[in-house]
């Protein structure tokens, strides 16, 4: 029998996989006391499956290292079933052909749905990925906020009338692509399936989509909705998987016509080159390195806040994360002692206590990863603040973590850590300021934090991000596009723009006598 230790390294390095007979559900009580029936199979046409090879891999608790169940992972094979089937749904008359008021329907039923269990769903997503029970609500709520707003666009996507004169009748429609590969993320499980799931559907695609192989619990429980909500078989697929077998077999398949992805960007950029040999439309949200800009004449209250919110929010691992935090010279003592503070009354722990802010980091490579950042900050000779260690002993918690004295080519200012870690810099002007938050590779999102909204536009309009929140900070919006610059991707989600990815334009010009 495996040791603890020995344990803790294979479920570190693979997540142990086994050959099962697993239930296509097992019942779970939740730390709040809560029991549901949790579905453990593939999603294909509109039923649980096992895998073809029937094999497993396991779900741990990040607050625990324990495990909650093992679901079944999916391989080539099974990714080839769910893209034959979503090709079927897709080319025959039951989706992209109906009446799209009635696409926009069922998508409303969906959100609703949920919306009668999300005390249940939001409890999942807090056990599976460790993220604080208040943060998860929001998350759920999000998700229900979106299904509907993007169920009002179902019958509202037009084409428009080109005036090219007598001669001839010229006009345009958009069309949807066909099978979506849609591979999301652990630190929004649920979030990340509402914003790839519903512009593709709404606009008559088909979709296989990959959940992230340590946290895909809750969306494998909402997709139990869907065929409740009026969705057809073979409409929306989900295979759980390893990215190097399921993501690769998705992006790589021939009858997949276009790729959605959130995650890192080195991962991106791989899919980006796999999609590019079938030339597959490709979006892409990627990682990022934030700049959160503070002015002498902020708030300073409401900027600590905002700032705390941008960094220490579902325990740092937000792309967006405002981890680089500069702050004009005159009041950057003040402020740093007012953070410092503030960071040191966040309280971290237990993600089903209702008072919890930072809940657990979601894997033992993420907490290590994080961990091995800090040496790398002090080793590099930025100052400590506060934070920097590992809290407890069991879990995958971290102190909110606070860096001064930094330099702009630290690898702790410059590469993304994905973790509850912040550096801070002074600056003395605009000119200044925007170099240095300009100076990444990425262009994710940006904040500023000032009373002279004068300065805070002109400052808006320089900093190279494709979200830039004034005396506010993750402030996320159903019905406003979220995207990033350079490193930080391609494409947009929410919004209008995201209707833009799911679809096509034709030109249709007829020659009249």
């Amino acid at each position: 029998m495996l040791s603890r230790t020995s344990t803790k390294f294979f479920r570190k390095s693979l997540q142990i996989r086994y050959f099962s007979q697993l239930p296509l559900k097992v019942p779970i009580k939740l730390p709040n006391g809560l029991e549901y029936e949790q579905p453990t199979g593939l999603f294909i046409n509109n039923k649980f499956v096992p895998s073809q090879q029937h094999k497993t891999f396991e779900v741990i608790n990040p607050t625990t290292e324990e495990e909650i169940c093992h679901v079944y992972e999916g391989r080539e094979e099974d990714v080839d079933i769910a893209v034959n089937a979503a090709d079927k749904a897709f080319s025959g008359d039951s989706w992209s052909r109906i009446d799209p008021f009635e696409r926009g329907t069922a998508l409303y039923r969906l959100a609703e749905l949920i919306e009668k269990d999300k005390e249940v769903v939001a409890s999942i997503e807090s056990l599976d990925n460790g993220k604080a029970i208040n943060s998860a609500r929001g998350d759920v709520q999000l998700v229900i906020n979106y299904l509907k707003s993007a169920a009002g666009f179902a019958d509202k996507i037009d084409g428009r009338l080109i005036n090219t004169g007598k001669t001839h009748f010229s006009y345009t429609k958009r069309e949807p692509l066909g099978v979506c590969g849609q591979i999301i993320p652990w630190n929004f499980p649920l979030l990340m399936w509402a914003w790839k799931v519903a512009p593709a559907l709404v606009t008559g695609n088909t979709v296989v989509l990959k959940t992230a192989e340590s946290t895909p619990l809750s969306a494998l429980y909402v997709s139990q909705f869907i065929p409740h909500a009026g969705v057809p078989p073979g409409v929306v697929n989900i295979v759980s998987g390893f990215g190097k077998i399921v993501g690769e077999a998705i992006t790589a398949h021939p009858k997949v016509k276009k790729v959605a992805f959130t995650g890192s960007t080195a991962t991106g950029k791989h899919i980006y080159q796999q999609a590019a040999a079938s030339l597959k439309k490709v979006t892409l949200e990627l990682g990022g390195k934030s700049p959160n800009i503070v002015f002498a004449d902020a708030d300073l209250t409401k900027a600590v806040q905002n700032i705390i919110l941008g960094i220490y929010y579902n325990s740092g691992e937000v792309c967006c994360a405002g981890s680089r935090a500069y702050v004009e010279e005159s009041v950057y003592d003040k402020f740093v002692e007012e953070l410092k503070a503030a960071a040191e009354n966040v309280k971290v722990g237990n993600p089903f206590d209702e008072s919890t802010y930072q809940g657990a980091q979601t894997s033992q490579m993420q907490l290590d990863k994080i961990l091995k950042y800090v040496n790398i900050g002090k080793g590099e000779g930025a100052s400590l603040i506060t934070g920097g260690e590992r809290f407890g002993s069991k879990g995958y918690f971290v102190r909110p973590t606070i860096f001064g004295d930094v330099k702009e080519n630290m690898r702790i200012v410059k590469e993304e850590i994905f973790g509850p870690v912040i550096t801070i810099t002074k600056f003395k002007t605009v000119d200044e300021v925007i170099d240095m938050a300009n100076d990444s590779e990425y262009g994710l999102a940006a904040g500023i934090h000032t009373t002279n909204i004068n300065n805070a536009i002109k400052v808006a309009d320089r900093v190279k991000a494709g979200t830039v929140w004034i005396n506010t900070y993750n402030d996320f919006h159903h019905n406003v596009p979220f995207g990033g610059f350079n490193a930080s991707g391609l494409g947009r989600e929410m919004g209008t723009e995201a209707i833009d990815n799911y679809t096509q334009v034709k030109a249709v010009r007829a020659a009249i006598d």
